[in-house]
Order: C-alpha cells, then structure tokens, then sequence
C-alpha cells in the first residue's frame, strides 16, 4: 500500500498533463462512500468534491461516519471529510464544475433548481447565480473562465445544451446552437469538453444546427457555431436497447484530440458499440474517421480521462483489444477489469491493470497534477477496500 498524506498545494485545473501512467497501487488515505454510486468529480484548490447518489461517507479508517445526501467534500491532501460542507440536495447529482472563490457547480435530477452553485466554505448557495435550467436534468458541466456549458435533457433556457454566464447563471443569447432529431424521445448531452476554442459534445442528438452529427459534434466557442468537423462512425446502430450509446468524452490537456466511450452492447464489424475511440480537433469535412479505436468486445464503458501518457477508460469492461469479441475474449484481447488504459498514438492497452470491482462501472475520472481521482458503485480498488472513490497517485 502507498500512504501519502502530502500532495502539492498548488494544483492546475483539469485538464491536466502527467508525464507519467499513476501507480497501480491507489493511495490509502482517501474516505469511502458507503452506499449508491459516485458520478461526478471536481477540484478546487485543494478540495475533492464529490457528487453523485449516496446518503453515508466515512473516513479512509471507517471509524467515523457522515450523513451526506448525494455531495460531499474532502481535502485531497489528507482525505479528511469537511464537516462544514454538508448542503444535502434532494436528488442525485450527474455533474460537477470548480467555480471560482472557493464555490463549486452542482447540476442533477433536484425537484427544484437543476443547476447550484455553491460555497465549499458552508455548503450555501452563491448569491446572484441564478440560472433558469428547467424542464429536465443536467447531466454534463464545463467551465471555461466566464462562461460555464451545461448540458441534460432540459428545454430551457435552452433545449439540452446552453452556455452561461458563470458569475449570475444567466443564458447567452449568443450561444443558441439547437441539438436536434434525437435517437430517444428526448435530445439530451451526455458529456462534454472545453479547451482555448473548441466544445466537444455527445449525446443523443443526430443534428446540430440542422447539421448531420450523429451523436458526435464539434463546436467552435469563438463564434459559438458548429465547425466544419463531421463523423459518421456512431450513425450505425447497436443493440436496440441502446438507441443512443455514446457516454463520456475528455479532451487531451493541449486540446489537439479528444477520446469517447461508449456502451452499446456486443456488435459486428465496423460498429462503434463497446469502443474507445480517438479523433482529431481540428481535423475538417466530412467522413472524418477516429485515428483509432480499441474494443471491449461486449462491455460498456462510460468514463474517459486523457492526460497526455494515458487514455484512461472506465466501465464494467473485462477486456480491451478485443475487437473480435462478442460478449467474450477474442484473438488477442487483454484482461482490463473495470479500469484500463490506453496508449494515446498506438490506440493499444497499456500494460497499467490495478483491476476493479466490476458492478455499474466507473462514472468519474479526474486527472490533476498528482494523480488520477476515480468515482465508481463499487468498493475493490486496486485489489484494496476503497468504497466508490479512490485515486492513484503519480509515481
């Protein structure tokens, strides 16, 4: 076991480049979520804050324990819960964005107010941010400076994807791209990324703008536009329990590639169901095909972080490189349970394999400058006891 009890003050925000793959051995001193499932991560400073559906956190040696509706906070220096960070929502929180002065974004399926923001000080709501996110959930936050981009299932201000000013919530009329014709009843994101100039979004849509992108697209945040950047590989279908199978998404920290996990289910030649794929930011036209793609061979994944070394994928996979699965291990295939990663250019597994309790899979994934947060439902780790959130630290 490593116990590190001391890790840099000064952390950069996400995303983040390591020079290295984190260690396979995960830190001993991060607290345990005792119930439910962990969907979100964020940073500020040097507090972990973490959302999801839960309602009981302990401390690493499960001596004390806290009541905590769906959110919580500790000090990724020592693990230690913060007690006066106790805001207790009244439903599960799907995402997370670091705010400014020490205040994180909150966004999720609440009766009321879909979007907080609030105060890591004492759990209180930020006067003046008021945004008016209705009609559905939000499921995928980005902060770029001013301006924070929310996605869900919402319909205002609106339909599924909007930006806002991050200091008063209020919409930009600017920004009014339309996600449109979707594969379920409802246009819903699912994640998203922002880097200096570009958005990249997925999610159930088939259009953007009236533009073909099939749950995949591409925005240019300057003009607030969608670029000329279009793919066909997620127009195929997948099981048809799976209408809509793309997940996450992450962006690499100098912003020229981004990778996507899906689900899907297992699948023939030539389909994106099960896959990690990479593409290219700045690549233009149509027909853009991804630089690479690894197979789980029948398992979803939902979480990707990218750091420059490593493509980190998360789910209930048994396998990467495992193109000629179905639902099994195929030529060549390499056992990834529930946690791998993947080398950037080649597209091939990495030989990093802690291993994790399968169960949902991993939800969150937070890359920052120490190491590599992981939020899951489940409570192996790494072949240790880490109850559904865990971090491997950079060696």
């Amino acid at each position: 076991m490593i116990a590190r009890t001391v890790l840099a003050a000064a952390l950069a925000m996400t995303p983040v480049a390591h020079a290295r793959v984190v260690t396979a051995d995960p830190v001993d001193y991060t607290p345990h979520v005792l119930d439910g499932i962990v969907n979100a991560l964020a940073l500020v400073g040097d507090t972990v804050v973490v959302g999801g559906s839960f309602s009981e956190v302990a401390d690493a040696s499960r001596s004390r324990t806290y009541p905590r509706d769906n959110l919580f906070a500790f000090d990724l220096r020592t693990g230690r819960v913060k007690e006066a960070f106790a805001p207790g929502l009244d439903g599960p929180v799907h995402a997370l964005a670091a705010g400014a002065d020490g205040t994180v974004y909150v966004g999720g399926d609440f009766p009321t107010a879909k979007l907080r923001r609030l105060r890591l000080s004492d759990g209180g709501a930020v006067r003046g941010f008021s945004p008016r996110v209705s009609g559905g959930m939000v499921t995928a936050l980005a902060r770029r400076g001013a301006q924070l981009y929310v996605g869900g299932d919402f319909v205002r201000p609106r339909t599924a994807l909007a930006r806002l000013d991050a200091g008063t919530g209020a919409a930009d009329p600017a920004f009014d791209i339309v996600a449109g014709a979707p594969r379920t009843p409802r246009v819903k994101v699912h994640a998203m990324a922002v880097s200096k100039d570009r958005l990249v979004v997925d999610g159930t849509f088939t259009t953007l703008d009236g533009l073909p992108r099939p749950q995949l697209g591409v925005i240019d945040t300057g003009s607030a536009k969608v670029a000329d950047w279009h793919t066909d590989a997620y127009e195929p279908e997948c099981m048809d329990v799976f209408p809509s199978y793309v997940r996450g998404l992450d962006l690499s920290p100098d912003g020229r590639y981004f990778a996507v996990v899906t689900t899907g289910g297992p699948a023939g030649p030539g389909k994106m169901c099960d896959t990690t794929a990479r593409f290219e930011t700045y690549a233009k036209g149509t027909g853009i095909d991804p630089t690479w793609v690894n197979h789980t061979g029948g398992d979803s994944l939902y979480s990707v972080a990218v750091t420059g070394k490593a493509v980190y994928v998360g789910g209930h996979q048994r396998w990467l490189d495992n193109p000629f699965g179905r639902d099994s291990a195929g030529h060549g295939a390499v056992e990834r349970e529930g946690i791998g990663a993947i080398h950037p250019t080649t597209g091939k597994a990495l030989g990093w394999n802690p291993g994790r309790e399968r169960g949902i899979g991993v939800k969150a994934f937070l890359a920052h400058r120490d190491g590599l947060l992981v939020g899951s439902d489940t409570t192996r780790l790494g072949q240790e006891y880490h109850a559904r959130i865990g971090m491997f630290p950079l060696p």
